[in-house]
């Protein structure tokens, strides 16, 4: 019985996985990244560049797991 439960959560697995859906690991490390990039644009900002200041806070606003994401599919 337990081996039919693993087969099913392994089956079930690779169904999200082939549907797009981002793992929960996925989504932390996009906020990582998001974060990072947004802090790094708000120390260019205020070192004076303000170009690739703005450019770095809108990449990093993009690429965030939240609303605004470019890695979410929105049908």
């Amino acid at each position: 019985m337990n081996g039919l439960r693993r087969q099913a959560n392994g089956a079930e697995w690779l169904a999200r996985r082939a549907s797009g859906h981002h793992s929960d690991m996925n989504a932390s490390l996009l906020w990582i990244i998001a974060a990072i990039l947004v802090i790094a644009g708000i120390v260019v900002l205020i070192q004076g560049s303000v170009l690739l200041g703005i450019l770095l806070v809108v990449v990093g606003l993009l690429v965030g797991p939240g609303g605004v994401s470019i890695f979410n599919r929105r049908v």
